[in-house]
């Protein structure tokens, strides 16, 4: 019986940590615009260094410098949805020089 009811309590274990991390993400305003990313980014900033620092004194063992990155969210932020999107807008046009290369290249082989 107990081996029939362990896949169900890990299957409702794991989604239930999931859905919390989708809850708690988007609460955050991490799943918004730049803007709200930017500002949850700030306060991760501000929150993470003194809980490491806290954690590592209970525990007793010391972290390396974590490096600084300079990175700003805001000018990255759906850049690949851009790219994509000039990507698109410029298809017609590429297709068609394409298209008249390869038009031009078999005329060149058939003379």
């Amino acid at each position: 019986m107990a081996a029939k009811i362990l896949p169900v309590v890990k299957l409702a274990t794991k989604v239930g940590i999931a859905g919390g991390a989708v809850y708690v993400a988007y609460d955050s305003g991490l799943l918004g615009g730049s803007d709200e990313g930017s500002v949850a980014l700030s306060k991760a900033k501000a929150a993470i260094p003194p809980a490491v620092e806290e954690w590592t004194k209970y525990f007793g063992f010391e972290l390396p410098a974590a490096p600084k990155i300079e990175f700003s969210p805001v000018d990255a932020w759906n850049s690949g949805v851009r790219k994509s999107i000039h990507a698109l807008s410029v298809a017609p046009t590429a297709v068609c020089d394409y298209t008249s290369q390869g038009f031009e290249y078999l005329r060149g082989l058939a003379k």
